[in-house]
């Protein structure tokens, strides 16, 4: 062979070489990250076969809250929601353009691409049928829900313009049991094969000033004002140098360190000079937790509000869950002062305030949140089933036992009385936090119930009502909200 066709021969080869080395990097290396349509929102041919498939349902109970049913166009699935705003934050939606929810989350079962579903593709290959998407039955109680939805937003008394949220957890096993956030919206809109109109609708969604897409049970985070005042107590227990009838500083007024502002009771009953540290919870004495708030210190209040959950995440079901933050930068003493009441920088967000209330439910020990219960394959075969897991041992089961019987008080002889279901254990805490000069004051309650076996902790936060300040109350707001949702669950 001459020099000439030789040389032709290796350039001949090396471009064969060079171009099954492109096609097994495209083919192999790069082809997950080439078929993510997020990545990638050119590749069209994935897309419109990601949106051409049929899904696995979304589950409440046997029910489907979201299903695809045959469609007569190009993309041969629609994707259709029963109840839409019952269930809107929870789902989220499926749309060309995106998802949210658990449409993304857990987008990998859904759409059939999970390996614990690669029988099923397998005999769906074998038999040349479409691939079809498993399922996720969620741990939601349906009447819970409807309970939260009603009383969130068809409630003449917040008007029709409330902001809010409610969540219910099971306390022994972490289980989401309800959870609703205002205003909402149907995803409907959003998933519809007419692609300019979902463009319109999500448009006008986005423009609006109430944010209706915002999950406000896990993405608001605003200060929980009194409700926070467990979190104190359960500080002040933990040391063992407090318990329920210690008398703890109380009187009209307490003066902020280093200022000249004080802080009164809202002519609650908080004693002469001193109170019960059972009093001061029952009648949600500012005085007392400013001054334990001092007294503790900013690294015993840091450390239990932590143990709680404060200034991390736990919830892997949905996306987008913001911190509760409690500040790890250290604090002058009159800001201390009011971070034991939930103000100045303390910042918590519903599902938290539910997993303090659950925690000392649960002697203690605070479950981690979830709302997935089951994945199913397509003929309905259980293929995981979601195992319980502890987050952390947030106070000794002494220091629960003082803090529920403290908060049973609470409903009993004080501010929380609306929450009183008889014949039930019911214990409670509420809440007004200030946010901003011009803001509406926000109302919070939490509480639980316990009764034959069945245990359900709440919490309610309200953002906006069309009400002044001086009438916004957690109790007489959010009370009978998260009664009737502990009602739903027990009976």
């Amino acid at each position: 062979m001459n020099k000439p066709i030789r040389t032709l021969s290796i350039f001949c080869l090396l471009l064969f070489l060079a171009l099954l080395g492109n096609v097994t990097y495209l083919q192999y290396i790069q082809a997950s990250e080439l078929n993510n349509a997020s990545e990638h929102p050119e590749n069209r041919r994935v897309i419109e076969a990601a949106f051409s498939r049929e899904r696995g349902a979304i589950l409440v109970g046997r029910t489907p809250i979201a299903e695809s049913v045959p469609s007569d166009d190009k993309y041969e699935f629609q994707r259709r929601y029963t109840n839409p705003r019952l269930y809107a934050h929870l789902t989220g939606w499926f749309s060309f353009f995106n998802q949210a929810g658990l449409e993304r989350t857990q987008n990998d079962v859904l759409s059939g691409d999970d390996d614990r579903l690669f029988v099923s593709r397998l005999v769906d290959l074998v038999n040349n049928s479409g691939a079809k998407g498993g399922s996720v039955k969620l741990t939601i109680d349906r009447e819970a829900q409807v309970a939260a939805y009603k009383g969130l937003l068809d409630n003449p008394q917040l008007g029709k313009d409330v902001q809010g949220a409610v969540v219910a957890l099971e306390p022994g096993s972490g289980k989401v049991l309800a959870m609703v956030s205002s205003p909402t919206f149907d995803p409907n809109e959003l998933a519809s094969h007419d692609l300019s109109a979902v463009e319109k609708a999500a448009k006008k969604l986005n423009e609006r000033k109430d944010r209706p897409l915002e999950n406000r049970a896990i993405r608001r985070d605003l200060p929980p004002g009194s409700v926070f005042k467990l979190v104190t107590a359960a500080a002040a227990l933990e040391t063992g140098d407090y318990d329920a009838d210690s008398m703890v500083t109380g009187g009209p007024t307490y003066k902020l360190p280093g200022t000249s502002t004080s802080i009164g009771n809202g002519g609650r009953n908080c004693g002469a000079t001193k109170v019960s540290l059972t009093q001061a919870l029952a009648q949600s004495c500012n005085t007392t937790f400013l001054a334990l708030a001092n007294e503790l210190g900013q690294d015993k209040l840091l450390k239990q509000a932590e143990a709680f959950g404060f200034n991390d995440t736990s919830l892997e079901d949905l996306p987008g869950q913001l911190q509760s933050t409690f500040p790890s930068k250290e604090m002058s003493d009159d800001y201390l002062a009011k971070s034991g009441i939930g103000q100045q920088d303390v910042r918590a967000t519903p599902l938290q305030m539910a997993m303090v209330v659950a925690g000392i439910v649960n002697n203690g020990t605070v479950m981690k949140p979830y709302v997935v219960d089951e994945v199913r394959s397509p003929d309905l075969d259980v293929l995981d089933k979601a195992d319980p897991k502890e987050l952390s041992e947030a106070v000794s089961s002494d220091t629960a036992r003082e803090l529920r019987k403290m908060m049973v008080n609470v409903v009993d002889r004080g501010t929380a009385g609306v929450a009183r279901i008889p014949g039930v254990e019911v214990g409670a805490k509420t809440g007004t936090a200030e946010g901003c000069q011009d803001c509406n004051d926000y109302a919070w309650f939490v509480s639980y119930a316990d009764v034959d076996g069945k245990q359900v902790a709440v919490a309610v936060m309200l953002e906006k009502v069309n009400l002044s300040n001086d009438q916004i109350a957690g109790g007489a707001l959010a009370g009978p909200i998260a009664k009737s949702v502990m009602e739903a669950v027990i009976d």
